[in-house]
């Protein structure tokens, strides 16, 4: 990342700073005023006499120059210019399946959600751009897709940010939701792809076996990897649902059977992951996303972001500022 000025010439304008002071101290660029005196002939003319509204004076003069410094900076055109990849190749095609039950609301991962654990986590592997295309599944009762594999990784961050628990149901449909991801990697041609369980509980909803689904992948040549998240014994919750707007808080009996989840990612060359707090499931994450990545060809391109708008938005409100100050304030006529 760096900080640059596009047009740096305009910076010859804060030479109009000296020569307008200058020119005002020889005369020749005088305020004009209309007195009118109402003391006798020899009297004093007006001036503050104070404190606080010779401050007001002086502070409203500062915020001019200082506002025409910061149109300066804008005709200067600042901008930060960071580099990007560019991927040429096609990497992994990696989708994350999402438990959104109730159980999931569980406060046992670094004091929060389980389900905003998993959604930071997936976030930061994510925001890495390791060149790998990620898709979304939401499970519950029920399971589909919600961002199929993608490389607009605003995209995808955005949606997985925008899942709510309990709109797939309350159930744990592993099986639904792992056939939903096989479903959309089996015409994938992509070098490799892979699925990424994340879920606190057992299979106990959908009409499709885990270990059916799990035969699937292998037949279509997907990695599955289980990450089993939570802590054992009496959790408290809090989940309110999206349905009826009811909100449920007390305590969650959290334990499962991790027998299940290992085997059916043993069976097709993954991994299962248990999880107890944010830095194992980071950790873990990261762990899949370095065995998943292949080769890619790239090239660096500058991305370049303007300022200045934002530096001529704040000209004008500083603007504005020492005008009601001398308007209203010092009641004066500018």
């Amino acid at each position: 990342m760096s900080f640059s000025f596009m047009n740096p010439a305009a910076f010859f304008l804060l030479l109009l700073i000296p020569l307008f002071l200058v020119f005002r101290k020889i005369g020749l660029l005088q305020r004009i005023s209309f007195p009118l005196t109402f003391a006798d002939w020899q009297g004093h003319i007006f001036s503050w006499d104070n404190k606080f509204f010779n401050f007001a004076s002086a502070l409203a003069s500062n915020m001019v120059f200082a506002a025409f410094l910061m149109i300066v900076l804008a005709f200067a055109d600042p901008v930060v210019s960071e580099q990007e990849r560019v991927y040429t190749t096609r990497g992994s095609d990696i989708i994350f399946v999402l438990d959104t039950s109730p159980s999931m609301a569980a406060r046992d991962i670094g004091g929060g959600l389980r389900i905003d654990a998993a959604k930071q986590a997936a976030q930061s592997v994510v925001q890495k751009n390791s060149g790998a295309s990620y898709g979304l599944v939401a499970m519950g009762d029920e399971a589909a897709i919600v961002v199929p594999p993608t490389s607009d990784l605003e995209y995808f961050k955005s949606r997985l940010s925008s899942l709510t628990l309990g709109e797939m149901g309350e159930g744990t449909a592993i099986g639904t939701g792992l056939s939903s991801a096989i479903y959309h990697l089996s015409t994938s041609k992509a070098p490799r792809k892979c699925i990424v369980l994340i879920t606190d509980g057992e299979n106990n909803a959908g009409e499709i076996h885990p270990e059916t689904a799990a035969r699937l992948a292998v037949e279509n040549k997907i990695t599955l990897y289980t990450v089993g998240i939570g802590t054992s014994g009496s959790v408290p919750l809090d989940y309110k649902d999206p349905y009826t707007g009811r909100e449920y808080t007390g305590y969650l009996d959290s334990s499962f059977d991790s027998g299940p989840l290992e085997k059916i990612a043993l069976g097709s060359g993954g991994h299962y992951y248990g999880v107890e707090n944010l830095q194992s499931l980071s950790a873990a994450l990261a762990a899949i996303e370095r065995r998943e990545n292949v080769a890619q060809n790239y090239y660096l391109r500058n991305v370049n972001k303007q300022y200045y708008d934002r530096f001529l938005f704040a000209a004008i409100l500083v603007f504005a500022l020492a005008w009601i100050v001398r308007r209203f304030l010092l009641k004066e006529f500018v």
